[in-house]
């Protein structure tokens, strides 16, 4: 395990790397990710729409700040995403914006499709969902923990809707979105600070 996560932080790329990826990739029609198709080019282009946006509007609240600001050990958030996936375009903004407030985290990006090894490691009831944070001692590289696909309301959602429904279709994605919105990123911080309390 440990030389998988060697090597994915080796070739793992900073968030704006990973922003800049995902917009050069748009300017030639595609998106990251091996499997190319103008659906996912599509859900790439709405993503970059909703990150910029995120990046303007999340607050992480000022307890959470506070808490990152006092942290004693030093991590590595390593993401597992791609530009095309909805939760991750809701998702990796806020962890940013979480790293960016404490000087013991450091967050880096691997691309799901280019990380089989890692993402294998890291499945959620035998899927490849994706964003995945693990967090890694940043000095052992042991895993700590991880967080994601989605935080608990809106796998509930996704649940609940599937259950109902059968599947999961345009109408399941927006209902998602919609939560994500009115969440605000709360739920999210909140399930994070959580494992980093039990951690510290």
């Amino acid at each position: 395990m440990k030389s998988i996560i060697q090597n994915s932080l080796a070739d793992s790329l900073s968030y704006t790397e990973y922003r800049n990826k995902v917009t050069s990739l748009l300017k030639e029609g595609k998106s990251t990710g091996n499997e190319q198709s103008e659906a996912l080019t599509h859900y790439s282009e709405l993503n970059e729409t909703r990150m910029n946006r995120l990046e303007k509007t999340i607050k992480i609240t000022e307890d959470f700040t506070e808490q990152l600001k006092q942290l004693k050990r030093e991590y590595i958030w390593l993401v597992i995403s791609e530009g095309w996936c909805g939760d991750a375009a809701q998702l990796v903004p806020i962890f940013h914006k979480m790293a960016e407030l404490s000087s013991k985290i450091d967050l880096k990006i691997a691309l799901r499709d280019d990380h089989d090894d890692l993402m294998n490691l890291f499945l959620t009831n035998g899927a490849r969902s994706i964003p995945k944070l693990i967090i890694l001692d940043k000095n052992t590289l042991e895993v700590l923990g991880d967080f994601g696909p989605r935080p608990q309301g809106a796998k509930q959602l996704i649940l609940d809707y599937k259950a109902e429904h059968g599947v999961i279709d345009e109408t399941a994605k927006t209902n998602l979105q919609l939560w994500y919105l009115h969440d605000k990123g709360l739920s999210t911080q909140q399930e994070i600070m959580e494992i980093m309390a039990a951690l510290e």
